[in-house]
């Protein structure tokens, strides 16, 4: 069996991989941390942007757990350009997974990179900490029913439990923000 701890990063200064926390995600990563206090963990495998990996550090160096990065955990790229109506375009992207616009990445593209990840995690408790999108993928591939409402309504910081046993799996929000 596996649990894992799916984390959305704490609140950033921004979305450029080196965008630290601001000074309420520096407190938000303190309360995860004391939200883990009387939970078992293993492993901590992290996405290698800033915001992502100080959501946990404090977790991390409390426990001595080593810590994995994993640049298959970044955030997932809609476009290499900016887009006016990108809210509306990863809607359509939730909607239909192949679609993939102009230096973009396909919901299906990123789903099955975050879900290689899942599948090397051995059996025990893994905290995985990662971003928005790319989770909502990774619950979409392992539930069918994570869709673009429930990424809207996904907050910084979020975490979910994900349990995967032979028989399947079962995902539940466990703490938000």
């Amino acid at each position: 069996m596996k649990i894992i701890y799916c984390v959305r990063h704490c609140e950033a200064e921004g979305q450029h991989p080196s965008a630290k926390l601001t000074e309420r995600g520096k407190k938000q990563a303190i309360q995860l941390k004391d939200f883990f206090k009387a939970i078992p963990i293993e492993r901590i495998v992290s996405s290698p942007y800033v915001r992502a990996i100080d959501s946990v550090k404090e977790l991390q160096l409390e426990r001595r757990i080593p810590m994995d990065i994993d640049v298959r955990l970044e955030e997932r790229r809609l476009s290499s350009a900016p887009l006016d109506d990108w809210l509306a375009k990863l809607e359509a992207s939730f909607q239909d997974e192949s679609i993939k616009y102009d230096g973009g990445e396909s919901g299906k593209e990123a789903m099955n990179r975050i879900s290689e990840v899942v599948e090397e995690i051995p059996p025990g408790t893994t905290v995985l900490v990662s971003h928005g999108n790319l989770l909502s993928l990774l619950f979409k591939r392992f539930t069918g029913n994570f869709g673009f409402r429930q990424w809207k309504d996904m907050s910084n910081p979020d975490l979910y439990r994900l349990v995967l046993t032979e028989d399947g799996a079962e995902l539940e929000r466990v703490w938000g923000l």
